[in-house]
């Protein structure tokens, strides 16, 4: 029998907790929030690891690629980031409000997580360095390595980068249905868990509805800097959109990406180097994601919102995720460090945030390979600019970042 995938994993998770939860003993529950603890506690000693290894070689291996081309590519993924982040925050923070009530036991308690079942006994796992520690270390290396192009410390950079990744393929990953169960165990336990699932799946339609926009936008503004029919590039797009939900994987669905951009005329040179490179660096439906379940949590748990707040968030988000991790969730792994720092999640609230940005990551991931089809028609509009040579515009097909 074929294994199971991640998010059905996750769904028989969240299924199981509410089960135990509702009608098992409270040990039952406890014994689960002690794992949690655990889990938990190794979760915030990775966080600043993986910071630290994928910024580092996200940036360094970017560093030592084709210059103007590769300029160019990276502004636009950043900006359609940003402009999909500030989006999503716009929709979010005034539509949520209106279907979500702050509940008086978790935003009254002096600590958010007052009314959850406690562990029985708790293993401190003291992370490295703080997370903006992390943060500001991993700029200062991957800057320095693409600087000198030192290929010791670049190989180095690299080799961390798979440790850490086979850290969360290995052990996070296999463990998280667990560690899901647990928090939906304990949320019934308190009896959070209807209302959280009774918010969600608004959340869900509203997020889909703007992954659709902001692929409709991003089109639109690049068939008409590159003199292209609207229509046509969305009708061409259809095919990787549909490949990506089915897959989960941005990496499985570059071949058929690129015969996308082929029926938008977007030149061989260009369109080898644009999709597989934005595949690894623009990830605009992984930042509407990530910005309005955030939001979600942050209004159910009856936090502050503010502008400039998640103007940080976002703008750190579009740092944060190059080169994320190559497993399903890898974007939010990759923003655990900027939850917790710039928004100030808890434990419990990321645990919550991978379990809700994982069950949508199908959709996020289409977004997200769409978007790429429109950078390499307007990059493709630029390229007698750029004068690429198109041999070099060729790269190794990265891992899954979805």
């Amino acid at each position: 029998m074929k294994k199971l995938g991640l998010i059905p994993k996750l769904i028989i998770a969240i299924a199981l907790g509410i089960i135990f939860g509702a009608f098992f003993p409270r040990r039952v529950v406890e014994i689960l929030a002690t794992f949690n603890s655990i889990f938990g506690n190794f979760l915030n000693f990775v966080i600043p690891l993986i910071i630290v290894g994928f910024i580092v070689a996200g940036i360094a291996e970017l560093g030592t690629s084709a210059g103007k081309m590769l300029g160019v590519t990276t502004l636009f993924a950043y900006v359609s980031t940003l402009i999909a982040g500030f989006f999503a925050y716009f929709v979010a923070s005034k539509l949520f409000p209106f279907f979500i009530a702050t509940t008086k036991t978790l935003s009254n308690a002096v600590n958010p997580e007052d009314h959850l079942l406690k562990p029985l006994f708790q293993i401190e796992m003291t992370p490295l360095m703080p997370v903006t520690t992390a943060l500001i270390l991993a700029f200062l290396l991957g800057l320095g390595i693409a600087s000198v192009k030192g290929k010791t410390l670049l190989n180095a950079s690299i080799e961390f980068q798979h440790i850490v990744k086979k850290t969360i393929e290995k052990a996070i990953i296999p463990l998280l249905p667990i560690h899901i169960m647990g928090i939906f165990a304990n949320m019934t336990y308190a009896g959070e868990v209807s209302r959280i699932l009774s918010v969600f799946w608004k959340v869900f339609l509203i997020v889909l509805a703007m992954h659709i926009l902001m692929i409709i936008f991003q089109f639109a503004v690049a068939c008409l800097v590159g003199k292209k029919n609207l229509i046509s590039c969305l009708k061409n797009q259809i095919p990787g959109y549909l490949t990506a939900v089915g897959t989960q994987s941005s990496a499985a669905t570059i071949p058929v990406n690129l015969e996308c951009a082929e029926k938008n005329k977007v030149s061989r040179g260009v369109r080898e180097f644009v999709v597989p490179l934005c595949a690894t660096i623009h990830l605009s439906g992984s930042t509407i994601t990530l910005t309005s379940c955030a939001i979600a949590i942050m209004l159910l748990n009856g936090m502050a919102l503010s502008f400039s707040q998640f103007a940080g968030f976002i703008a750190m988000l579009g740092v944060t995720m190059v080169a994320a991790p190559g497993v399903p969730g890898g974007a939010v792994m990759a923003a655990l460090g900027v939850l917790q720092t710039n928004l100030g999640f808890s434990e419990a609230q990321l645990s919550l945030m991978i379990a809700l940005y994982i069950a949508q990551d199908s959709f996020g991931t289409a977004c997200n390979i769409s978007g790429d089809n429109a950078i390499a028609i307007l990059v493709d509009a630029f390229k007698d600019k750029l004068t690429p040579k198109n041999a070099s515009y060729s790269k190794d097909t990265p891992e899954n970042v979805s």
